[in-house]
C-alpha cells in the first residue's frame, strides 16, 4: 500500500510545493495528470494548453533530477477524459493512505477532489499554498467585520507587514499610490525605443506539444507562430531579470497606454513585464519578484512610481484578487448584478468587427494568447458590460483565450472589476467610459468607421452610444454614488430628445451586436 498519493496540479510547478514536504521515495507516489478536458473545460486558446503541458513536462523532468519520479499521464496515452477520472483510477490502484495536495487554484477542482477522496472513503489532506504571502484563512481574518473590500486597504498592510517601500511607519515617498503618474499615453508619434522582447528557446519538449496541440485540437482558437511564453524556471527567470534591467523603468509611464502598431517595434507587449504566466504557474515566486524590482529601485535609481505600481500588482491586487476568489466562492461565479443575459458576439472569437479598438484586442489576444490590463478591462471587458453580455460567457471566453488565465485570478478580475457583475463587492463603481477614453490613451480610433464623438447614426462609436445608455438606464444609482455622480450630471445636460436617440441606437446596436 502506497502511504502518501501526492498531486501535482498544472499550476503548481514549484520544488518548494508543500504537498512535497516529508516526501518520501520508497512509500510515497507522486501524480501529475493531462486531461483533454482541461484544454475543453473552456474552448482554450491553442498557446494556453501549450504553455500548461510543456510546463507541466519541464517540471516532471525537473523532480526526475532531484530524485522524484513522477507518475505522468500524457495527453493521447490513456483515456481519461478528466482530472477526476485519472485521480480515481490512481486511487483505486495505489490505495493510499492519504491523498496530499496543495490548495487548487479552482474552486471546480477542489470540490472535485473532496467529493472523490469522500466517495472513495480516502483521507485528503489540502495543504496551505505557502508561494502566495497572504493565507486563505489571513485574507478571512483581514475581511471580517463587515470592512468594505478594497484593494488599496489590503495593499497597505501588506506593505507594512512585509515592510516594503517604507520608511519606519510612513510609506517611501510620503504616498501608498503612484497610479496619477502612470497614465501617460504614448502621444502623437507613438512608443519610442520599446525594448525588444525576450526570446525563448522552443526545446524539443515544447515542439512535440506543439505537434501535439495543433494534432488534438485543430480547431481551437488562437495562433502558436508567436509562443514565447517560459515553460522552465530558468526561462522565468530570465524574462524576470530581462524585464527589471530594460522595461521596468518605463513600465509606470505607460502602463495603461495602447497602440495598433505595437508590433512593428518587435515587441507588441510594450513594456509590460510578461510574469504572470511565470507566477500563476509558479515558476517564479512573488517575493523574488518584489525583492527584484527594490533591488532596482535602490542601486540603479528606477523611478518611484514605476516600482511602486509594479509591486502594487503583484504584492497587492494578486494577492487581494486570490483572496476575494476564495472568500467569495461559489456565488462569485454566478454573480450577476444588472441580470445582463445577451450572447457573446461572434466577433469576440474572430476579431472580425468593424470596431478597430476590439478588433485590434482581439486580434492581439489570438494571435499572442495576451492583451494588456487595459486592454482586458477597458476594451473587451468595458464591452462586454456596456453591451450588456452574459457574465458567464464573458467569464468562459477570458478563462479560454489568456495564457495567463487561472480561475482564482481571471473570475473576479472579470466578473468584479470588468463587468461589475458582483455588484461592487470590492469595487466602487463600474469601470465604464464612452469611446474618448480609449481615443485618449491607444490610436485606434484613428483608423475606425466610427467616431468617439458621436452618439448615434451610423458614424456613432457603439462604444459612445452604450456608454451614454448605460448611464441613463442606471441614472439613479449613478447619481447616488459620489465617485460617479459626476458621470450621471452629464446626462442631466442632454435635452430630452437627444436622450430618446441615444436610447433607441443603443437598442438597434444591443440587437445587431454581430455586425457591429
Amino acid at each position: 500500500m502506497t502511504r502518501h498519493l501526492i498531486l501535482i496540479l498544472g499550476d503548481q510547478l514549484n520544488l518548494d510545493n508543500p504537498a512535497l514536504e516529508n516526501y518520501d521515495s520508497a512509500q510515497d507516489a507522486v501524480l501529475m495528470v493531462e486531461v483533454s478536458g482541461e484544454a475543453t473545460h473552456v474552448w482554450s486558446h491553442k498557446a494556453r494548453i501549450v504553455l500548461f503541458l510543456s510546463a507541466m513536462r519541464h517540471f516532471a523532468q525537473l523532480l526526475k533530477s532531484h530524485n522524484i519520479s513522477p507518475i505522468y499521464l500524457k495527453l493521447g496515452e490513456h483515456d481519461f477524459a478528466s482530472l477526476k477520472a485519472a485521480w480515481a483510477i490512481c486511487i483505486q490502484d495505489l490505495k493510499p493512505q492519504k491523498v496530499i495536495v496543495c490548495e487548487p487554484g479552482e474552486y471546480r477542482l477542489e470540490q472535485d477532489l473532496i467529493a472523490l477522496c469522500k466517495d472513495m472513503k480516502t483521507p485528503l489532506v489540502i495543504r496551505d499554498d505557502t508561494h502566495f504571502m497572504c493565507s486563505k484563512a489571513d485574507f478571512k481574518h483581514w475581511s471580517a467585520g463587515g470592512k468594505q473590500l478594497r484593494m488599496e486597504f489590503f495593499y497597505r498592510k501588506m506593505r507594512q507587514k512585509y515592510d516594503v517601500l517604507m520608511q519606519g511607519k510612513e510609506p517611501e515617498g510620503g504616498a501608498w499610490n503612484y497610479d496619477a503618474e502612470n497614465r501617460k499615453t504614448f502621444g502623437a508619434t507613438g512608443p519610442q525605443n520599446v525594448p525588444i522582447a525576450p526570446e525563448v528557446i522552443i526545446d524539443a519538449i515544447t515542439k512535440q506539444v506543439i505537434v501535439l496541440v495543433e494534432r488534438m485540437f485543430p480547431q481551437h482558437p488562437g495562433s502558436l507562430k508567436h509562443f514565447i511564453w517560459p515553460v522552465t524556471r530558468e526561462a522565468a527567470l530570465h524574462f524576470l531579470d530581462d524585464f527589471i534591467a530594460n522595461k521596468l523603468a518605463g513600465f509606470g509611464d505607460h502602463q495603461d497606454a495602447m497602440w495598433a502598431e505595437a508590433e512593428k517595434t518587435k515587441n507588441p507587449y510594450l513594456w509590460h513585464s510578461l510574469l504572470s504566466t511565470s507566477l500563476n504557474l509558479k515558476l517564479l515566486n512573488p517575493r523574488e519578484v518584489i525583492q527584484a524590482a527594490l533591488k532596482a529601485y535602490q542601486n540603479i535609481h528606477i523611478p518611484l512610481a514605476s516600482v511602486e505600481g509594479f509591486i502594487r500588482q503583484v504584492l497587492g491586487w494578486r494577492e487581494f484578487i486570490r483572496g476575494v476568489y476564495w472568500l467569495d466562492m461559489p456565488q462569485m461565479a454566478q454573480s450577476n448584478h444588472y441580470n445582463h443575459q445577451r450572447s457573446l458576439p461572434s466577433w469576440y472569437w474572430t476579431g472580425d468587427t468593424q470596431m478597430n479598438c476590439m478588433r485590434q484586442t482581439v486580434n492581439d489576444t489570438f494571435t499572442y494568447g495576451y492583451a494588456h490590463h487595459i486592454q482586458r478591462l477597458m476594451v473587451t471587458g468595458m464591452f462586454g458590460i456596456l453591451a450588456e453580455l452574459n457574465p458567464r460567457e464573458v467569464g468562459a471566453w477570458y478563462l479560454a483565450v489568456y495564457v495567463d488565465a487561472v480561475e482564482w485570478v481571471e473570475l473576479p478580475n472579470v466578473t468584479g472589476m470588468a463587468l461589475y457583475a458582483n455588484g461592487g463587492r470590492f469595487t466602487s463603481k463600474p469601470y465604464v467610459a464612452s469611446g474618448a477614453y480609449i481615443k485618449r490613451m491607444s490610436n485606434y480610433c484613428r483608423s475606425c468607421k466610427y467616431k468617439p464623438e458621436i452618439k448615434t447614426g451610423p458614424q456613432a462609436c457603439p462604444t459612445t452610444t452604450l456608454y451614454w445608455h448605460f448611464l441613463i438606464k442606471h441614472y439613479e444609482t449613478f447619481a447616488r454614488n459620489p465617485r460617479t455622480a459626476l458621470m450621471a450630471k452629464n446626462v442631466d445636460r442632454f435635452e430630452s430628445s437627444e436622450v430618446e436617440a441615444i436610447q433607441i441606437h443603443a437598442i438597434h446596436l444591443l440587437t445587431n451586436l454581430d455586425y457591429l
